[in-house]
């Protein structure tokens, strides 16, 4: 049956690639996203082209309806819950950036915490005039960055992640406490994701593949952290979003899972993958890691196969692949090649 969900920062990179496969299915789907200038808005605007152009050619059975606003205007929230019955929020909306969240925390704060709750008092009745009868499933978008310097290896969640290294991380890790906080008040599901490296088509122009490329075609200067020394549980968009899919369809209670590929790979050696498929070598900046970084990111999935049947189906080899022909034409739209 159809169901009705939310989706949140849905002009985003990877909202954008959940919006289109719950539209593909069937799915009656409301995006939210106050398309911020974190980085260039046309590329937002562009994402949410591309799903609508494709809904509408491939004559997909779901609806999209896109709202622009912030998840922080408590008003435009509780009109929204009271103009539509959710069955689901699939809640991505966030200021994204562990090195950025150092400059300005309280921005970070105030989007990534405030935004959160206004979202959970939205779907438990307490603002807006909509009688809840039935709570929709919370699903959050947390990141692999709450488990800090931890020794467990591979990262569970089990973990007690008491020690985030930058406020980004702390304010996704005080979000899923919020969370838990209203399953335990007032029954609300929640599944809460942790997001290991995530890269693919739509990718960010601040994520680490992107830059590489644009460091290629460009010149622009991009920063090596530890000369590349640094392994990563990198993970396709589309495996991500079937984790989200699922989760929708599964109400689990209240469940913190990995999303990630659990295959570590080292930078550098993603970084020569790229260039393999540019063509050229990319003139990357050695430079120290941060204390807010770590060496080391690698996510155990047992819980979440067990729990979603969730299976990661691109390798890192072809979903690079998939990110250079994605590049080619959104960099290069004139471009004979592309």
């Amino acid at each position: 049956m159809a169901k009705t969900i939310l989706v949140t920062g849905a002009a985003g990179f990877i909202g954008s690639h959940a919006v289109e496969q719950l539209v593909k299915r069937g799915d009656r789907v409301i995006g939210l996203d106050n398309l911020n200038d974190y980085y260039d808005p046309n590329r937002k605007e562009a994402n949410l082209r591309e799903v609508t152009d494709l809904a509408r050619d491939q004559k997909w059975p779901g609806t999209f309806e896109f709202l622009k606003g912030d998840i922080r205007d408590r008003q435009l929230v509780a009109d929204l819950f009271s103009d539509h019955r959710f069955d689901a929020i699939v809640h991505l909306a966030a200021m994204a950036g562990v090195r950025v969240s150092i400059d300005d925390p309280a921005l970070y704060y105030d989007v990534n915490v405030m935004g959160t709750l206004a979202l959970l008092d939205a779907a438990v009745g307490r603002i807006g005039t909509q009688k809840i009868e039935k709570l929709p499933t919370f699903i959050f978008a947390s990141t692999s960055s709450v488990y800090g310097n931890t020794q467990t290896v591979p990262f569970v969640p089990e973990d007690t992640c008491d020690r985030p290294l930058a406020p980004y991380a702390a304010s996704k890790r005080a979000s899923e406490m919020l969370a838990f906080t209203y399953h335990h008040l007032h029954g609300l599901p929640c599944t809460v994701f942790r997001f290991f490296t995530v890269y693919g088509p739509r990718g960010r122009p601040d994520m680490m593949a992107y830059k590489v490329l644009d460091n290629i075609f460009t010149g622009c200067d991009v920063p090596l952290y530890n000369n590349g020394n640094m392994y990563r549980d990198w993970t396709y968009v589309g495996d991500i979003v079937s984790g989200l899919v699922s989760a929708v369809d599964h109400p689990l209670g209240y469940e913190i899972l990995n999303l990630g590929r659990g295959e570590p790979v080292l930078l550098s050696d993603f970084v020569k993958g790229i260039e393999q498929l540019a063509g050229r070598p990319a003139k990357l900046t050695s430079t120290p890691m941060l204390e807010a970084d770590i060496a080391y990111t690698f996510a155990d999935i047992s819980k979440t196969r067990q729990l979603l049947q969730y299976e990661p189906q691109t390798s890192v080899p072809e979903g690079v692949a998939k990110f250079w022909e994605w590049y080619q034409k959104a960099a290069f739209p004139s471009s004979p090649s592309a």
